[in-house]
């Protein structure tokens, strides 16, 4: 019986010591910290309005009236409006100020150790890895990996409409608008795997948009990075060879990429590591076997509306197709 992914990412989440939670109050990395103590603070003060609106409340109810103190009672309720109006003002002012510094303190610096972009489409996110030397640029789909402890620039751009990149557990959350290019600084304190999901109604399939963020020691993502620039590997199960020529053939090849075949295709995901990620079409399948043939038979009924067509295929295609995007690692 295949595992729920709910039931997955909770398991991989109790493994790599990440919660799962798509929590802004379990911050694990340096802008998400900030932002954590901001909220805490706005929290906080605003829990302290509430108590002396109650207080106040309470103890004019409760007071007695009478007519002699009329004129002080007057006096009274002048004064206590303009300290309220002036504590008021202080105290937005001194949230401005705080969300001021806040947003300053999550900037993109100067210099970052890694920078990746991040392309909203509807409903997945294309991640690209570039670099001056365009044989080591490489691409991947709904998996970000970065190194612990290290800067990351995350250039945000979309293709469709208005969406919403957001690692609650990492960063604050920031727009992919069509035709600008935005900024958000990723970083992570410590190992692990960190969920995201698009935080803007985008569409059908809007809340299946998931993304998973892997935040590994910085010579393991390296030996990564290696292994993702490197073209795909030829199948060796008679059939997965089998499998490669069926996706070539068929209008696979048209959508999606495989390097190191003649699979060029821009429309979908690139497909020359697919194997390796831990999950598909946007964190709604993990990576097996038996999702991937179900995905490539029917993904109009797994996610309606997605742009991923119906290929005919026959049982022997499918399994074949099937062993040889899992043979993709």
């Amino acid at each position: 019986m295949r595992m729920s992914p709910i039931i997955w990412m909770s398991t991989i989440a109790i493994i790599s010591g990440c919660t799962g939670n798509q929590s802004a109050i379990n911050p694990k990395g340096a802008p998400a910290i900030h932002i954590a103590h901001l909220m805490s603070g706005i929290v906080a003060v605003c829990t302290l309005v509430w108590l002396l609106v109650m207080v106040m409340l309470v103890w004019a109810l409760l007071r007695k009236r009478s007519d002699a103190g009329e004129q002080a009672r007057e006096r009274g309720l002048t004064t206590t409006v303009s300290a309220a109006v002036g504590a008021t003002a202080v105290i937005i002012a001194g949230m401005t100020i705080a969300s001021f510094y806040t947003t300053r303190d999550i900037g993109i610096p100067g210099e970052a150790a890694l920078t990746i972009t991040v392309r909203g489409q509807q409903w997945w996110w294309q991640v690209i890895y570039a670099d001056p030397d365009p044989a080591l640029t490489f691409q991947t789909a709904n998996e970000i990996h970065i190194p612990v402890g290290r800067d990351v620039h995350v250039q945000l751009e979309s293709t469709d409409v208005v969406h919403s990149f957001w690692v609650p557990s990492l960063a604050g959350k920031q727009d992919l608008v069509p035709g600008r290019t935005n900024s958000l600084l990723l970083r992570a304190e410590r190992p692990g795997i960190y969920r995201g999901q698009c935080a803007e109604f985008c569409g059908l399939q809007h809340t299946h948009m998931a993304m998973m963020v892997i935040a590994e020691d910085p010579e393991s993502f390296e030996r990564w990075a290696v292994a993702q620039r490197g073209n795909s590997v030829n199948p060796g199960k008679p059939d997965a060879v089998a499998g490669q020529v069926a996706f070539i053939a068929k209008p696979c090849a048209a959508c999606h990429t495989v390097r190191g075949t003649p699979a060029m295709g821009t429309t979908g995901p690139d497909l020359t590591h697919v194997g390796s990620r831990k999950t598909i079409a946007a964190g709604l399948l993990e990576t097996t076997r038996g999702s991937l043939a179900a995905w490539i038979a029917d993904p109009q009924t797994l996610k309606p509306g997605n742009n991923m067509p119906m290929v005919p295929l026959t049982s022997v295609e499918l399994k074949n197709i099937s062993a040889y995007m899992e043979s993709l690692k």
